[in-house]
């Protein structure tokens, strides 16, 4: 495993397509600093088709408020329609391997739950615009 660099094939059957995944985590994070990452995804979620490049900056939030959140901002530019558009969001710990992440792609907000276990395997339900779900499954080697 190269914990700072994951690659991956996102699959979505409703538009027929494959796109590639990629993330960078260039600077990790201190007590002091943000990790900063890097990655390349599918366009927004309800695009057709499209890529998306874009940053974050990330900070565990446990350590100084004694809550097990870590919120994110950043930019993504997509090639569906050309734009760049600021993206943020939040995550909260549940514990015993559940997890929550409220995510803005910079034109909707989406809720996921996720579920990791037997230290590499994560399955998550994804609820899209309150309209539609989405399941992901992903495994690290």
């Amino acid at each position: 495993m190269v914990p700072r660099l994951s690659f991956g094939i996102e699959a979505n059957p409703k538009a027929d397509e494959l796109n590639p995944l990629a993330n960078w985590v260039a600077v990790t994070e201190t007590t002091s600093r943000p990790a900063v990452m890097f990655g390349l995804s599918s366009d927004r979620i309800g695009t057709p088709d499209g890529e998306a490049w874009f940053f974050t900056l990330s900070k565990d939030l446990e350590r100084r408020t004694g809550l097990p959140l870590a919120p994110y901002v950043g930019a993504s530019y997509g090639t569906w329609d050309n734009d760049l558009r600021p993206i943020g969001g939040l995550r909260a710990r549940l514990g015993h391997g559940f997890a929550t992440t409220a995510i803005h792609d910079g034109k909707a907000l989406h809720l996921a739950v996720e579920y990791a276990f037997l230290g590499r395997h994560a399955v998550s339900l994804l609820w899209i615009d309150v309209e539609d779900v989405g399941v992901s499954y992903s495994v690290a080697f």
